[in-house]
């Protein structure tokens, strides 16, 4: 085999527009489409961030210290003020009746304290006290050391809460006129 020879047409090939396949005119104005991507693009990064900031933090290990928590931190304070900074919180020891249920505790854990009336005038429900307050410290282990919860003859089990003061002393009264429990968060 060879080299074929070349072979002019005997009809000249008429001009005609490109063909575009499957309506490629909507490719053809590329700079309007780019600047709507960057404008939704822009837009969606600007509601991501502020959706970033409104939220609370969400997971995280048990001591706060995940990535994110400083901005859940504020607005998942313990008590009735969501919006108290870290500064405006106190220590407050808080004897719980379940002394079991304060071994589960660790400090970082985050829980609601509930108020409930003993004996036979005691109310059906039980009142929630303190709301998402950050365990300091559990006096005696708790579940990180695997002792078992100081007690001192009066039944139940110490615990330290960090709360904003108004909470404090709603605690305070309440663990005067009830016995106090915790569910963990």
């Amino acid at each position: 085999m060879g080299v074929l020879p070349a072979v002019t047409p005997s009809v000249p090939v008429p001009d005609f527009p490109p063909v575009r396949p499957r309506g490629a005119r909507w490719w053809l104005p590329r700079g309007p489409r780019r600047r709507r991507r960057r404008a939704l693009g822009a837009a969606l990064a600007v509601m991501t961030a502020v959706l970033a900031l409104l939220l609370p933090g969400v997971g995280g290990s048990r001591d706060g210290s995940a990535a994110g928590s400083v901005a859940g931190e504020r607005a998942a304070t313990a008590g009735s003020e969501p919006s108290a900074a870290p500064d405006d919180l106190v220590m407050a020891p808080v004897r719980i009746a379940d002394a079991e249920a304060v071994r589960l505790l660790r400090p970082g854990d985050r829980v609601d304290v509930l108020a409930a009336r003993a004996g036979p005038d005691a109310g059906a429900a039980a009142r929630v006290v303190a709301r998402r307050a950050r365990v300091a410290s559990v006096p005696g282990g708790g579940a990180a050391e695997g002792a078992s919860a100081p007690t001192d003859g009066s039944g139940g089990a110490l615990v330290v809460l960090s709360v904003p003061p108004a909470t404090a002393a709603e605690l305070a009264g309440a663990a005067a006129a009830a016995e106090l429990a915790v569910t963990r968060w």
